[in-house]
């Protein structure tokens, strides 16, 4: 079973039909929405700001999703997917972005809705990401138009796929 931890008033709401792997954590202020999965050692940690998913967000294993106490919550829409070990931290990720393996995307960042952050790129602090492009590096730089193949190859494929794998496991 995943810890389910409590901490200052506040314990981790999960939405339906959910998987969260068994060492899995979640802590504090965090609400997920129906469809989601965290995966193994992942940490959804909402112990100094909110942290809220919308349906059908998958959370890979060793993924980190962190805030700023007092300063920045993390809000991921729809149809999201955070690749093994990514950090996600005080930020917003609107809904059908993938945010690549490894990568990083840091406080106040905004992510609009059909982004995919490349592998191991690093989102800085206050940056916004425009919708319908990629981007990677470090810092991540627009590298080009995210086509329909990728958003439904891509972005779908994955959201989808993670919620089949996640029945595999019920």
């Amino acid at each position: 079973m995943a810890l389910l931890k409590s901490v200052r008033g506040f314990t981790p709401q999960i939405g339906e039909n959910c998987f969260l792997a068994e060492n899995a954590t979640l802590i504090g202020d965090v609400v997920m929405g129906n469809d989601c999965s965290i995966w193994y050692s992942a940490v959804v940690r909402g112990d100094v700001n909110s942290i809220v998913l919308g349906n059908k967000v998958n959370i890979q294993d060793g993924a980190v999703i962190h805030c700023t106490y007092e300063k920045s919550k993390t809000i991921l829409g729809n149809n999201v997917s955070v690749g093994h070990n990514a950090i996600v931290h005080g930020c917003e990720i609107h809904d059908n972005v993938l945010v690549g393996m490894g990568s990083i995307v840091m406080d106040n960042v905004i992510v609009e809705s059909n982004v995919i952050i490349a592998a191991g790129a690093v989102v800085t602090q206050n940056s916004r990401l425009e919708s319908g492009f990629i981007y990677a590096g470090t810092p991540a730089k627009k590298i080009k138009a995210l086509s329909e193949n990728l958003k439904t190859g891509e972005i779908e494929r994955i959201a989808n796929n993670y919620l089949k794998y996640s029945s595999w496991f019920k």
